[in-house]
């Protein structure tokens, strides 16, 4: 057996790759993967308790609440206001951004965009589900954070990572050196270094997307989906289709495979459904670092300007070859960019 390295072994090891070396990055990933474990540690006895089902109330988004979304939402911002170095968190069940004005963050940098249960519908049938986050650095560090800092492009991620909980719970991260992966040891309770230096193969044989909506797509991506079921030896067609309904469990098996993930625009969803800083940025920041490519199906996800804080947008993302193969039909369909798709959403 090789050496076995923990998340915290790790993180402290890489502390000199971070921009800003001085600690308080590497402790407020270190409070991330302890809220991770109490959700971990919930989502795994959620049959055995009553917290399966939906809590009664609804999100900013307009979307039902489960009571184990309420619950990791509760871990994370607790584990974050906490630590002492982060100064808003920003989360998507949460209308506003939560400004940290304990004595303990009085001196905090870093700004942390969180979905704290990704697939949360998938609950209540034991289907993989995930919790994403994205870290940025303070704009002004001698000004107090404002909106402003959350709403920066995701070029400007200093971190990002995402949580699945599924057969075995794996944390993801990157900070811009590349892509690691732990498996959480549930007998010692430590996420020890599982998948190091992870690349997302440059083509894949997997598509993921939302084939019920598909008299509501674009006609690109209607004509995309119809050449990845279309027999052909030479490009090893027909792909195979794989969806969960989780944006995580979806993009790591890809990750892992290889295949494309689409979320494109729909007819009652014109701007796209997942959001930007919650979702399309951060699980771009880790594809890009692994060698794959995120798109709205046009221009590059993290380039995108962020002017809402619970802005959606459409993405394309995954193996390179298969994000740049979707792109080539959605310009072949005759459109530049989405604003010009709408009058095309149930064309072809």
């Amino acid at each position: 057996m090789g050496e076995v390295k923990t998340l915290g072994q790790f993180i402290i090891e890489k502390q000199a790759d971070f921009p800003y070396a001085k600690g308080e990055l590497s402790r407020l990933l270190r409070d991330i993967g302890i809220a991770a474990k109490m959700v971990n540690r919930e989502v795994n006895k959620a049959g055995l308790m009553d917290i399966l089902g939906q809590a009664g109330s609804t999100n900013i988004q307009g979307e039902s609440q489960q009571k184990l979304d309420i619950f990791a939402n509760e871990q994370f911002i607790k584990a974050l206001t906490s630590g002492g170095e982060c100064c808003i968190v920003a989360s998507e069940e949460n209308e506003e951004i939560i400004t940290i004005n304990a004595p303990v963050a009085q001196n905090a940098k870093y700004i942390v965009a969180i979905d704290p249960l990704d697939g949360s519908s998938n609950i209540d049938v034991n289907v993989a589900v995930g919790s994403i986050f994205s870290i940025y650095r303070k704009i002004d560090i001698n000004a107090p954070a404002t909106i402003t800092d959350v709403c920066q492009p995701g070029t400007q991620q200093v971190a990002a990572g995402y949580i699945v909980y599924g057969s075995s719970t794996m944390l993801v991260y990157t900070t811009g050196k590349g892509v690691n992966g732990f498996t959480l040891d549930p007998s010692i309770g430590e996420s020890c270094l599982s998948h190091p230096n992870m690349t997302v193969p440059a083509d894949g044989q997997i598509y993921s997307v939302n084939e019920g909506n598909y008299v509501h797509f674009p006609k690109g991506v209607k004509q995309y989906i119809k050449y990845c079921q279309v027999e052909d030896s030479s490009t090893n067609r027909p792909y195979t289709s794989r969806y969960i309904g989780s944006m995580v469990a979806d993009l790591h098996r890809n990750l892992i495979k290889g295949g494309i993930f689409i979320y494109p625009v729909t007819a009652n969803a014109p701007k796209g459904k997942l959001r930007l800083v919650y979702e399309c940025n951060p699980m771009a920041f880790i594809i890009e670092q692994a060698g794959g490519k995120a798109t709205d199906g046009f221009n590059r996800i993290m380039e995108i300007e962020v002017t809402e804080l619970h802005q959606r947008s459409p993405i394309f993302i995954g193996s390179k070859n298969m994000v740049e193969m979707a792109e080539r039909f959605m310009r072949d369909a005759g459109v530049l960019s989405f604003a010009d798709a709408e009058p095309l959403l149930s064309a072809g």
